[in-house]
Protein backbone atom coordinates (compact mmCIF):
# COMPACT_ATOMS: atom_id res chain seq x y z
CA UNK A 1 0.00 0.00 0.00
CA UNK A 2 1.36 3.41 -0.97
CA UNK A 3 2.12 5.72 1.94
CA UNK A 4 1.87 9.46 1.42
CA UNK A 5 2.47 12.48 3.62
CA UNK A 6 -0.41 14.91 3.90
CA UNK A 7 -0.45 18.16 5.85
CA UNK A 8 -3.00 19.02 8.51
CA UNK A 9 -3.71 22.73 8.91
CA UNK A 10 -5.41 23.60 12.19
CA UNK A 11 -6.58 27.13 12.97
CA UNK A 12 -7.21 27.48 16.70
CA UNK A 13 -8.69 30.61 18.22
CA UNK A 14 -6.74 31.59 21.35
CA UNK A 15 -6.31 34.43 23.77
CA UNK A 16 -8.64 36.74 25.61
CA UNK A 17 -10.72 37.62 22.55
CA UNK A 18 -12.11 34.07 22.24
CA UNK A 19 -14.56 34.79 25.06
CA UNK A 20 -16.27 37.35 22.85
CA UNK A 21 -16.53 35.08 19.84
CA UNK A 22 -16.35 31.37 20.66
CA UNK A 23 -15.37 29.26 17.66
CA UNK A 24 -14.37 25.66 17.10
CA UNK A 25 -10.93 24.97 15.63
CA UNK A 26 -10.91 24.72 11.84
CA UNK A 27 -9.05 21.74 10.35
CA UNK A 28 -8.28 20.96 6.71
CA UNK A 29 -5.83 18.71 4.88
CA UNK A 30 -3.56 19.26 1.89
CA UNK A 31 -1.44 16.79 -0.07
CA UNK A 32 1.09 19.39 -1.26
CA UNK A 33 3.06 21.68 1.06
CA UNK A 34 3.49 24.41 -1.55
CA UNK A 35 -0.28 24.55 -2.16
CA UNK A 36 -0.83 24.59 1.61
CA UNK A 37 1.33 27.69 2.07
CA UNK A 38 -0.10 29.39 -1.05
CA UNK A 39 -3.66 28.88 0.19
CA UNK A 40 -2.82 30.17 3.68
CA UNK A 41 -1.06 33.29 2.41
CA UNK A 42 -3.91 34.02 -0.01
CA UNK A 43 -6.54 33.74 2.74
CA UNK A 44 -4.48 35.86 5.14
CA UNK A 45 -4.03 38.55 2.48
CA UNK A 46 -7.72 38.51 1.54
CA UNK A 47 -8.70 39.03 5.18
CA UNK A 48 -6.14 41.77 5.90
CA UNK A 49 -3.75 39.80 8.14
CA UNK A 50 0.03 40.30 7.84
CA UNK A 51 1.87 37.70 5.76
CA UNK A 52 4.04 36.11 8.45
CA UNK A 53 4.10 32.69 6.76
CA UNK A 54 6.40 31.64 3.93
CA UNK A 55 7.30 28.32 2.37
CA UNK A 56 10.89 28.24 3.66
CA UNK A 57 9.88 28.84 7.28
CA UNK A 58 7.16 26.18 7.13
CA UNK A 59 9.48 23.65 5.45
CA UNK A 60 12.27 24.20 7.99
CA UNK A 61 9.85 24.04 10.93
CA UNK A 62 8.44 20.73 9.69
CA UNK A 63 11.93 19.27 9.15
CA UNK A 64 13.29 20.38 12.52
CA UNK A 65 10.29 20.06 14.87
CA UNK A 66 7.78 18.04 12.81
CA UNK A 67 5.35 20.95 13.17
CA UNK A 68 5.04 24.64 12.36
CA UNK A 69 2.97 27.19 14.21
CA UNK A 70 2.44 30.92 13.89
CA UNK A 71 0.39 33.17 16.17
CA UNK A 72 -1.53 36.20 14.94
CA UNK A 73 -2.38 39.09 17.23
CA UNK A 74 -4.13 42.44 17.27
CA UNK A 75 -3.07 45.20 19.68
CA UNK A 76 -1.08 42.76 21.79
CA UNK A 77 -3.91 40.21 22.09
CA UNK A 78 -3.46 36.83 20.43
CA UNK A 79 -6.37 35.99 18.16
CA UNK A 80 -5.55 32.69 16.45
CA UNK A 81 -2.78 30.19 15.84
CA UNK A 82 -2.04 28.32 12.63
CA UNK A 83 -0.55 24.88 13.22
CA UNK A 84 0.73 22.74 10.34
CA UNK A 85 1.67 19.11 11.02
CA UNK A 86 2.51 16.28 8.63
CA UNK A 87 0.37 13.13 8.77
CA UNK A 88 0.91 9.75 7.12
CA UNK A 89 -1.87 8.59 4.85
CA UNK A 90 -2.16 4.77 4.72
CA UNK A 91 0.25 3.94 7.58
CA UNK A 92 1.78 0.50 7.88
CA UNK A 93 -0.64 -1.89 9.55
CA UNK A 94 0.35 -2.75 13.10
CA UNK A 95 -0.88 -5.11 15.78
CA UNK A 96 -2.44 -2.10 17.56
CA UNK A 97 -0.76 -3.23 20.77
CA UNK A 98 -2.77 -6.47 20.93
CA UNK A 99 -0.68 -9.40 22.13
CA UNK A 100 -1.10 -13.03 21.14
CA UNK A 101 -3.67 -14.90 23.17
CA UNK A 102 -1.92 -17.02 25.83
CA UNK A 103 -2.45 -20.74 25.66
CA UNK A 104 -4.13 -22.28 28.67
CA UNK A 105 -4.00 -25.87 29.97
CA UNK A 106 -7.12 -28.00 29.83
Amino acid sequence: MLQQTIYEVRITYIGSLTGLREREPFVCYFSNLKKTVENLTAQLALNGWPLKINYTAVYRGLKMKNKYHCDFEVAGHKVFRILITPCILNPVLTTLGIDEMPAYKK
